[in-house]
């Protein structure tokens, strides 16, 4: 009986300790646990997500090109919607019948409990217009952000533009942690650094009546999390040279890219035809977005990044110095003008040497440059003598950063084409193709096709005597500078000295006199040597294309350029001396020729193709 009294007692303890270990528990659970009581009253609470301050973006001079200014969203809440007046809510914000019924189904698609956008992007007097009306009309709300504004007129295909997330997106891991309404970067800037500007959303409980009525912080703000605002950007654009470019082009189609060739900084970024910024913001932007993407001139293309081109009789050049460096030819190597071979731009003195073969442009004489780079006799077969000769020559022309994307800090860039050997096995078939086939790789026309952003950046690699920085927009990033693979240095195959080579032609294409294919480009008067090269682009489909490409001063290099005007034919007579006014602007601050402006701008050209 001892025994059995003594098991009863360890019995009863063992029930005391458990009570004990649950009571313990319960009080921490109600008592200093608030997560619980959180999860238990979210009937009762608010959670207000709190949207920080988007970055802002600057030009290289500190001008602000991009802010924030309020807007105001009309929210609703499907299930407090009940006998809406319809007619007199579509007349309060002048909403079409129909547009209204599609946005009431959109949300409650989407939920019936949670409110989401009716109308986004009200303005202050809109929002002034219908907000006393609010009160006859239960389940909708106001909700204010911030959004967009822009304070230039230019830029807007670098830029690019904020929009509101869609369905689409939400369903990605990538953009889990955005929410019905939100807005991100959609192209351009806005969108490659979307996760710097954006910053980090801030979260607020506020206790709430059941008549949604607020009764203050949940927990005196114990779970309450800070926004913080996004980073700015400080772009490389100058934005005085990037609105002349523009006006240059108005009326126009093609681009023009600057680039300082020390860096790889974009200072300029013009794709033509032209819109504004603003047009993609603030209410109607949808409809506004439909007409330029239905516009034939296709002005949402984005022509120095996406377009890709034969480079024309600029590509001269990098066959030249790939040839120098495989030593088949040397400065001082002449050729015969032989029309046999290909016809001749012009008729000119003998290529007698590399500098007057640069200046005169001679078909003929690049003709027989890449001849020799190409069939060096590494076969008895001469179409595997070919196909041989065209991998190296690949090879070393591909360390140019053509016919592979840069890099840019833009999601929309094209690689453009170098064609490979295999490319033309598959084209012509295996051994069915020779020099004869791909000569007019020699000429820059063909299969062959750069970017304006790579032909700026050709330049570029010359004026800097061999090696090119990745292009970019972005100089830095808050109170940092550019991501680090911005300042990394690219080597191209060729050696510095071949470089030193061709710039006496390049120099003569522009001041050279007589024959003088660049000439429309000197900026002598100033005091300034212009390096470049013109070019013709042959086009199947109507008048030529006219190119430019150049650097300036030729012995301390401060600004690379390309322009391509399309249909525009000889690139001496347009695209040249639309090179030399950027150049000036940039090197000198200012412009004074009158002649080239009045020529290339005209009377009364439009320059936006849609407006605001």
């Amino acid at each position: 009986m001892q025994y059995l009294e003594g098991r009863k007692y360890v019995v009863h303890a063992i029930f005391l300790a458990v009570a004990l270990v649950f009571g313990a528990r319960l009080f921490y659970i109600q008592v200093l646990d608030g997560s619980y009581k959180l999860a238990a009253d979210r009937n009762t609470l608010q959670r207000l997500v709190q949207v920080p301050y988007r970055g802002l973006i600057y030009d290289r001079n500190g001008q602000i090109l991009v802010q924030n200014t309020p807007v105001y969203d009309l929210m609703v809440l499907p299930r407090e919607v009940k006998q809406l007046d319809s007619v007199r809510f579509c007349e309060l914000l002048q909403l079409p019948l129909e547009e209204l019924r599609a946005s009431l189904k959109a949300a409650r698609a989407y939920s019936r409990v949670k409110a989401s956008p009716l109308v986004q992007n009200l303005s202050t007097p809109e929002l002034a217009a219908i907000q006393d009306n609010l009160i006859d009309f239960p389940g909708f709300s106001i909700k204010a952000r911030m959004a967009r504004s822009y304070k230039t007129e230019n830029m807007a295909h670098a830029l690019g533009y904020v929009g509101a997330i869609t369905p689409a997106f939400l369903e990605k891991p990538k953009y889990a942690k955005y929410l019905p309404g939100d807005n991100l970067g959609i192209t351009g800037l806005e969108s490659y650094y979307e996760q710097k500007l954006m910053g980090r959303r801030g979260v607020q409980y506020k206790m709430v009546n059941v008549r949604g009525i607020e009764k203050g912080a949940f927990r005196n703000g114990e779970f309450d999390t800070l926004s913080v605002a996004g980073q700015d950007l400080h772009t490389s654009i100058d934005i005085e040279l990037q609105k002349y470019g523009e006006t240059l082009m108005a009326g126009k189609r093609g681009s023009i890219v600057a680039l300082d060739p020390r860096t790889g900084e974009i200072l300029a970024l013009v794709s033509a035809p032209l819109y504004e910024p603003s047009i993609l913001s603030g209410k109607g932007m949808g409809n506004r977005y439909m007409e330029l993407l239905n516009n034939p001139e296709r002005p949402l293309f984005n022509r120095p990044l996406m377009a890709t081109y034969p480079p024309g009789s600029v590509f001269k050049l990098v066959n030249e110095l790939v040839a120098l460096q495989m030593g088949v030819v040397t400065p001082a190597t002449g050729f015969d003008c032989n029309w046999r071979l290909v016809r001749c731009t012009h008729r000119h003195e003998p290529p007698r040497n590399l500098s007057i073969a640069i200046k005169n442009s001679c078909n003929p004489y690049f003709y027989q440059v890449m001849r020799a780079s190409v069939l060096r006799g590494r076969s008895t077969n001469k179409f595997e003598d070919a196909r041989l000769g065209l991998a190296e020559w690949r090879r070393q022309v591909m360390s140019f950063g053509l016919g592979t994307k840069l890099g840019v800090d833009m999601a929309s860039e094209k690689k453009g084409l170098i064609p490979s050997p295999e490319f033309y096995d598959k084209l012509r078939g295996y051994h069915h193709w020779n020099f004869k086939t791909v000569y007019s790789l020699s000429i820059g026309q063909g299969e062959i096709g750069i970017t304006g952003l790579q032909m700026a950046n050709i330049m570029a690699t010359i004026a800097n005597r061999g090696h090119y920085y990745t292009p970019h927009f972005v100089r830095g990033i808050g109170p940092g500078g550019p991501l680090p693979e911005y300042t990394q240095r690219h080597i191209t195959t060729v050696d510095q000295q071949h470089f030193e080579a061709i710039i006496p032609g390049m120099c003569a294409v522009v001041d050279g006199g007589r024959g003088a294919t660049g000439a429309n480009a000197s900026l002598a008067r100033y005091g300034i040597a212009v390096a470049g090269k013109t070019g013709t682009v042959q086009n199947p489909h109507g008048e030529d294309h006219a190119t430019f490409a150049a650097f300036a001063p030729a012995n301390d290099p401060k600004i690379a350029i390309a322009v391509f005007i399309e249909n525009a034919g000889f690139g001496g007579s347009s695209a040249a001396p639309m090179a030399a006014l950027m150049m000036e602007k940039y090197l000198r601050g200012k412009v004074n020729n009158p002649r080239w402006e009045n020529w290339l701008i005209g009377p009364g050209t439009d320059r936006f193709i849609v407006h605001h």
